[in-house]
């Protein structure tokens, strides 16, 4: 199960990362040092492409502040034995780790044309599942036409989980399933389907063309919204609708393995579909945010 693994990978990866950094402090410094910078690297890239949330979204903060005081324990610790080091293979480690740690922040898009919507969700606590600027961070929607500024959200539970368990295949398990979904923006709505039934994780096979879809058209930009919950939406084609306007709830239709809202917004530009054109960076209530970020009510 994929889940499973992307988890294990994640804490492998981390334990990893304090074990290279206490040997780094049994060396002297001039050997130690790439092995520190190896350590510190790999620990920032699992701490911000981890998929702590599997488990909780608590854990990444349990390993960042471990991470941090074991790395003082370690130099108060600090033992002077020489060994051999081979430092190739690390430099071209923390060069790669230290790399996906800036393009996190920067992506590899340039400067995105940018749109503000009101965020569509409203319980309580989401998080980013899959987004980002492009690579790495969004690297399954880069794969897609048009979708390298598309969003992936699910919503947390009281532990900081999307789900009751690691993995699950009760829908209702999910904590953002069965959620509503308002109008993030005013406009037309172009798309409404809505009588595709959802998926029972991981299965995907029914593949993109059966997803349940609001698409929202407005003088400027197009908005898609997809993966409801079968017969839950509430709008049809030409049907105008206002922002904070109820337009369906949150499934698990289409390609989606597990519930989440899909959301993807591209610039209206002649003689092109809209999937097409110009994808936009999505801004929430004026704030941006990328891959593994929460989004609180209180921050929109």
């Amino acid at each position: 199960m994929i889940t499973y693994l992307l988890l294990a990978i994640t804490i492998g990866l981390g334990v990893l990362s304090i074990t290279l950094l206490r040997k780094a402090s049994r060396k002297p410094l001039r050997d130690g040092i790439l092995t520190a910078l190896l350590s510190v690297s790999l620990g920032l890239f699992i701490y911000l492409y981890g998929t702590w949330v599997f488990l909780s979204i608590y854990a990444k903060y349990v390993f960042g502040v471990s991470y941090l005081l074991l790395g003082l324990y370690f130099l108060w610790k600090r033992k002077r034995v020489l060994r051999a080091t081979n430092a190739l293979y690390k430099v071209v480690l923390i060069l790669f780790f230290g790399t996906c740690c800036i393009l996190y922040f920067t992506g590899t898009t340039g400067v995105p044309e940018r749109v503000d919507l009101d965020f569509p969700l409203k319980k309580g606590r989401y998080f980013v599942i899959q987004g980002g600027k492009g690579l790495p961070t969004n690297l399954f929607h880069f794969s897609l036409r048009g979708a390298i500024y598309a969003m992936d959200i699910v919503r947390l539970n009281d532990f900081g989980n999307r789900a009751n368990t690691v993995f699950s295949r009760n829908l209702e398990d999910y904590a953002i399933f069965g959620d509503t979904i308002y109008s993030p923006c005013n406009g037309r709505v172009v798309r409404a389907h809505g009588s595709n039934p959802d998926n029972i994780p991981p299965n995907m096979d029914r593949g993109p063309k059966n997803t349940n879809m609001v698409v929202i058209e407005t003088d400027t930009y197009t908005v898609f919204m997809g993966h409801m919950k079968m017969n839950s939406v509430m709008v049809k084609e030409g049907d105008r609708v206002t922002t904070g306007q109820p337009i369906g709830r949150v499934g698990n239709s289409g390609f989606s393995s597990e519930p989440h809202l899909h959301i993807q917004v591209h610039k209206r530009e002649d003689g092109h579909p809209w999937y097409r054109s110009t994808p936009l960076y999505i801004r929430f209530n004026g704030n941006s945010y990328l891959l593994n970020e929460v989004i609180k009510k209180k921050n929109l």
